[in-house]
């Protein structure tokens, strides 16, 4: 984030840009955070789905004044959805031939 725009716009005025950038995307900003150290600021938002999370890394990092690291969150429900389907899956080295021995 550009330290001059910060002081030119203020912390409030930043919020405001990001509440539009995220309401044009069909989602919210939920809530954001300015922070000492490696990362300057932490948001939360809620967007429709994951090509409009990408569309915002995307218009954020083109700009060239930010970064982001978008971090999916499941809600307790959805992690409930996930425990009831059973996929299948065989680990690796699990129920194959031990190497160097026996049958190809």
């Amino acid at each position: 984030m550009s330290v001059q725009g910060l002081l030119e716009e203020g912390g409030t005025g930043r919020v405001e840009a990001v509440k539009k950038l995220c309401s044009s995307l069909g989602g919210k900003l939920e809530s954001m955070y300015y922070a000492f150290g490696e990362t300057d600021v932490y948001a939360t938002v809620d967007l429709p789905n994951n090509a409009a999370a990408a569309a915002l890394s995307l218009i954020v990092g083109a700009a060239g004044e930010a970064t982001t690291s978008v971090v999916p969150l499941l809600a307790p429900e959805e992690i409930d959805d996930a425990a009831k389907l059973h996929p299948s899956y065989r680990p690796p080295g699990v129920g194959r031939p031990a190497m160097g021995g026996g049958n190809v």
